[in-house]
């Protein structure tokens, strides 16, 4: 079988390998992108080396027109415009797998949404989200994730054949909940890392219960079924967030604290922008996802936030308040 994957970075790339042992790959990156200029010129990067059988191309059209199954994994802020350079090609009948998480900043919009806006053909779409890092997938740690759709039969295609002993699939059947679910768990990440820089790491069981808490509020006001905060795409996806050192959304609160230069992708900066638009759109209050807008992008010291988060109204624990 013949698979495409779009997007040279960490986890893109190991994508292109996890899926080269079973099938014929083609990882695509920008030609220019020092990432992908370092796997043409050596075939690794600093977490794997490229088997010989997998094709590095980059000429998208020769990517695409290369698989029916096409893989994206690049950053969720350039996925709108990345999606209109695709649809200038004929992709119809392709199955899209959004390896990816997050929400459009600026509109709020779910990926999915983003991709059946901008690729105006007859495609097919799924997320494949949940915990697991490279490191641990290349020295053959096994983890779970799950695939969600509104297309029940474009899941099960997905999960039948690219599940594995290294990968398991579950199946998905709240494509709002999932999104969301791992669109924000960035966010909580954030979060956590802020505690360690702060020396507050004892709170983060706290963060871990209350967190998922009102994700799974949001989830529920938006028309989604809450249970999925709880699942494999949000709470399920912590400890690879929260607390490995291999997170990139727990490493850049830590630093954000710590007044440090952090240079690396942490998609929950952006995401949280989008959750604070989604937070007023549906009249759902998310202190812990505010805490952090507030300390990034509104200068409030973290101690001075983390007080006001504690002054709050005392309310029962599972409050059906939104």
């Amino acid at each position: 079988m013949n698979v495409t994957v779009l997007g040279s970075g960490r986890w893109g790339t190991f994508l292109a390998v996890y899926h080269s042992r079973r099938n014929n790959v083609k990882l695509w990156g920008l030609s220019e992108a020092p990432d992908f200029q370092e796997l043409m010129a050596t075939r690794k990067n600093a977490y794997l080396e490229l088997p010989d059988n997998l094709q590095l191309e980059p000429d998208l059209e020769k990517a695409l027109n290369h698989a029916d199954y096409i893989v994206i994994s690049i950053s969720a802020q350039q996925l709108r415009n990345f999606c209109q350079r695709i649809n200038g090609y004929d992709v119809s009948g392709k199955t899209f797998i959004l390896c990816m998480k997050g929400i459009e900043s600026e509109t709020g919009k779910r990926l999915t949404t983003i991709v059946k806006e901008n690729i105006t053909q007859d495609i097919n779409v799924c997320v494949w989200v949940g915990p697991g890092h490279v490191q641990d997938f290349m020295r053959g740690v096994p983890n779970c994730m799950v695939v969600d759709s509104e297309d029940k039969a474009v899941i099960n295609d997905v999960v039948t054949k690219f599940s594995s002993d290294l990968i398991r699939l579950y199946i998905g059947d709240d494509i709002i909940g999932t999104e969301i679910g791992a669109a924000a768990k960035n966010v909580v990440g954030i979060a956590a890392g802020m505690l360690d820089g702060a020396g507050l790491g004892s709170l983060k069981g706290a963060l871990m219960a209350r967190g998922a808490r009102e994700v799974a509020r949001l989830i529920h006001a938006m028309g989604g079924n809450e249970l999925s905060a709880y699942g494999l795409c949000h709470l399920g996806d912590y400890e690879a967030t929260l607390f490995s050192l291999h997170s990139q959304n727990r490493k850049f609160g830590e630093s954000f604290i710590k007044k440090e230069e952090y240079t690396k992708l942490a998609e929950g900066a952006a995401t949280v922008k989008a959750l604070m638009k989604l937070s007023e759109e549906y009249n759902v209050e998310m202190p812990i996802s505010k805490l952090v807008y507030d300390v990034i992008y509104n200068d409030v010291k973290p101690l001075d936030a983390m007080g006001a988060l504690f002054e709050r109204d005392v309310k029962t624990e599972f409050s059906r308040e939104y």
